[in-house]
């Protein structure tokens, strides 16, 4: 749902007649609705409004109609969404919580486990040639895997664009693996990944039982609790700005270089803020905590 400035507004009336304290009101539109939602300063203007018993939400007209009061039909959809919001918010807490009470805040020796995983798209700005006068931008996805001492694997997707669960459980984990037995045959693996429909085939999950592999879950929509979304891909990513390849392959060739080239203690660190941020999540109550 796409929402619009008299949208944001009842909200703010909602959150009004609730009685929150203009931090928790923004806290709110944060998490609906990210950098899209108003400025603190705003939300101060149309409390001060609001408590001067103003019902309208259209903005002051010159010369038109009457203006468009607050309907109960209004609220009661803002209504919707906020419960909505809270049951996503709650779900990000409570995964929290349990993920920290389960690997002791981060110092059980378990952490060492853990492997997390996620795809994204590599982009390649192709070097101008004397045929091509003009550049042209391509993309090839990738699958990267880590853990809290290490890389484990990057797989790009060679012969599809998009990640099914049969190139998931046949070319992607196979090889994920096979790398972490190579280290310690008789390692016990707890794979970290999101939601995604291939992630959550019941072909993936017959897989990883049978693999003997067990599954850390994730909270729906929560990047920002994701080493590979909030360290890895755009710590590589940046890196690699700037730079234009011969083709895709190159591209990803550099992303799998610029991997390996991170010192050891980079990964650790990693996860000693994935940690952390588990702490702040509960603290801002599931609320998108980067926005604050």
């Amino acid at each position: 749902m796409e929402l619009n400035r008299e949208h944001f507004r009842a909200i703010i009336y909602y959150n009004f007649q609730r009685q929150l304290w203009q931090q928790e009101c923004l806290a709110e539109l944060l998490s609906v609705s990210g950098n899209e939602a108003p400025h603190q300063t705003t939300i101060s203007r149309w409390y001060g409004e609001f408590k001067r018993g103003r019902v309208s939400l259209s903005d002051d007209p010159r010369v038109g109609p009457p203006k468009t009061a607050v309907t109960q039909e209004n609220v009661d959809a803002v209504r919707k969404l906020i419960i909505e919001d809270r049951h996503h918010k709650a779900a990000r807490v409570n995964w929290c919580q349990n993920t920290l009470d389960c690997f002791n805040s981060g110092n059980s020796k378990n952490v060492y486990s853990i492997v997390s995983g996620d795809e994204s798209w590599i982009y390649c700005e192709e070097k101008q040639t004397k045929v091509i006068r003009s550049r042209s931008v391509s993309k090839k996805m990738v699958a990267t895997f880590l853990s809290k001492a290490s890389h484990i694997a990057t797989i790009p997707l060679n012969e599809q664009r998009t990640v099914t669960a049969d190139w998931y459980t046949t070319i992607c984990l196979p090889k994920v693996i096979t790398e972490l037995r190579k280290i310690n045959p008789e390692r016990r693996i707890i794979l970290h990944q999101d939601n995604a429909s291939s992630h959550t085939a019941q072909k993936t999950k017959q897989y990883l039982t049978e693999e003997n592999v067990e599954l850390l879950d994730h909270p729906p929509y929560s990047p920002d609790l994701s080493p590979t979304d909030f360290f890895n891909f755009p710590k590589i990513k940046n890196r690699l700005r700037g730079q234009t390849f011969q083709s895709p392959e190159e591209a990803v060739d550099a992303f799998k270089n610029a991997v390996l080239d991170l010192p050891a203690n980079e990964w650790n660190k990693c996860f000693e803020n994935w940690f952390e941020r588990r702490q702040m999540c509960i603290n801002f109550r599931g609320v998108y905590f980067e926005k604050q």
